[in-house]
């Protein structure tokens, strides 16, 4: 093949003629190593329909690379290239992973915070509707999208999808033995439009709300759907991997044992090492996160205060992407104010972890954002986006909670701090003066008092500490040495935040 060149983290794909007769998804398997020097990279390929087969790369280091393929069919066998790796395109920053414990970071080391959304089946929808998704996120903050491979059959959500996932064989019936090569050429373009807008896909490939049949696949079917959608997708630099939306929902059909099989799966076939998570539906079914192969957590649960307690639990990051959702649907899921969604991101934030965001107001056809997105029709979003960019003002490892046993003022208050910047959240309390968890050095700093609903920052006085301010434990009523070095004098109003940075 002829030289080309692609910036680093980018796509580079090879198109090859092969046999279209008999069932070229199951009879044909080709791969290719990819080299540099001595670094080997092995790639599965995958068949694109028409007798054309692809493999894709991301490279992530400059300089020349050449690959080889490999296959047991001759006209796959042995072909050849060469390409050259540029510098990265400005705002790719390289793939996602987990950089220290409980937070994420791009390959190129700028910390992720993950401000994510929910919108399932907006690949199935009209294509003006996914214009307007598109459209939409460019004004929002959001950084990651949870978005399924399968159409869902849900109520707010029983439109017939834009392509079936498998082609239809001669008798009408869905042939789950032969992808759809256009779905999923539509579904990876989509992939690649998040992308350039900075947003991280994070994949569902499973979920329970199905009349279609992709539900209830065989094991082996379930094996080669996992190991052709990772080998379509793994070299987009955006993509997060979820086995399932509400996993324990299919745990009749698939056991547990099935569920590990298909971590592996993307673990034989995804050289990137891209995120990998799964994500349960009863509050009490949580999957073992602590097993090797699940690079974080993710749930869904309303009680967020419990952030601390899942950090503990399973020493990794902490996505709780449903912790209910804005609108006014009759489900209690999906009718908690803008003011309760925005008060449980800023929960789930200051003790350590990541919170989810998603929009459910009724609408007479059905076009509800968690569904087929579109258009936003809340005000939590805003307060979302205003949250990511304080945050990211001074964001360098992650923030860690200030007490991470729970005990008192933290069951009550959330507080962390990231490097020297310390914040504290208030909630629903409403002191009028404040020292905890503040710094107790001798450094100069100046502190910040933020409105997390008018999204205003206003300097807040700094006073000297209390001293010796009683606090009862059990009956007995003790005196205290002061929390910090200093306190700040507050309004006295709720959902309040408190940001205090040193000033050299």
């Amino acid at each position: 093949m002829t030289d080309q060149s692609v910036a680093k983290w980018d796509v580079y794909e090879a198109s090859f003629s092969g046999p279209a007769e008999g069932n070229p998804f199951i009879d044909v398997a080709f791969e290719a190593d990819f080299s540099q020097n001595s670094r080997k990279v092995r790639v599965p390929g995958f068949y694109d329909g028409n007798g054309v087969y692809k493999i894709r790369f991301m490279p992530d280091n400059e300089g020349a690379w050449s690959f080889v393929t490999k296959s047991a069919t001759p006209a796959l066998d042995g072909k050849t290239g060469n390409f050259t790796v540029t510098a990265a395109r400005k705002g790719n920053h390289g793939p996602v992973s987990v950089a220290n414990k409980f937070h994420f970071a791009y390959a190129d080391g700028t910390p992720f915070l993950s401000f994510g959304t929910t919108c399932y089946a907006w690949t199935h929808q009209p294509l003006s509707e996914q214009q307007k998704t598109l459209d939409t996120l460019k004004a929002a903050r959001f950084n990651k999208m949870r978005m399924g491979v399968f159409p869902k059959d849900y109520p707010y959500n029983v439109n017939e999808p834009l392509h079936d996932v498998y082609q239809r064989g001669a008798d009408g019936k869905l042939d789950f033995d032969r992808p759809n090569p256009e779905s999923f050429r539509h579904f990876e373009n989509q992939v690649a439009a998040l992308g350039e807008l900075g947003i991280e896909a994070d994949i569902i490939m499973l979920h329970p709300y199905d009349r279609w049949g992709y539900c209830d696949m065989s094991p082996e079917q379930d094996y080669r759907y996992f190991a052709y959608l990772t080998a379509r997708l793994a070299a987009y630099r955006n993509v997060w991997w979820s086995l399932a939306n509400e996993y324990d929902f299919l745990l009749d059909t698939k056991p547990m044992a099935q569920w590990d099989r298909y971590f592996h799966i993307i673990e034989e076939n995804d050289p990137y090492n891209h995120l990998r998570s799964i994500h349960n539906g009863d509050p009490a079914a949580n999957y073992d996160h602590r097993k090797p192969w699940v690079s974080h957590v993710c749930i869904q649960h309303w009680d967020v205060k419990r952030t601390g307690e899942w950090r503990e639990a399973y020493g990794k990051p902490v996505v709780n992407d449903e912790p209910e959702y804005e609108g006014n649907i009759i489900q209690s899921w999906g009718n908690i104010s803008a003011q309760e969604l925005t008060h449980r991101f800023w929960i789930t934030t200051l003790r350590g972890g990541y919170a989810g965001h998603g929009e459910t107001f009724s609408h007479p056809e059905d076009l509800i954002w968690w569904a087929k997105g579109g258009e936003l029709r809340g005000e939590a979003w805003k307060r979302i986006g205003y949250l990511r960019d304080l945050l990211e003002q001074d964001a360098t490892h992650g923030l860690e909670p200030l007490n991470k046993d729970g005990t008192f003022p933290w069951n009550r208050i959330s507080g962390s701090r990231d490097g020297d910047v310390t914040w504290i959240y208030f909630g629903e309390h409403q002191p009028v003066i404040w020292a905890g968890g503040l710094p107790q050095d001798d450094r100069k700093y100046e502190a910040d008092i933020i409105d997390t609903w008018n999204m205003t920052v206003t300097p807040a006085k700094i006073v000297s500490a209390p001293e010796n301010h009683p606090t009862r434990h059990g009956a007995v009523l003790r005196q205290r040495k002061p929390d910090a070095a200093f306190a700040v004098e507050l309004p006295g109003k709720p959902y309040l935040a408190l940001r205090v940075r040193p000033l050299d």
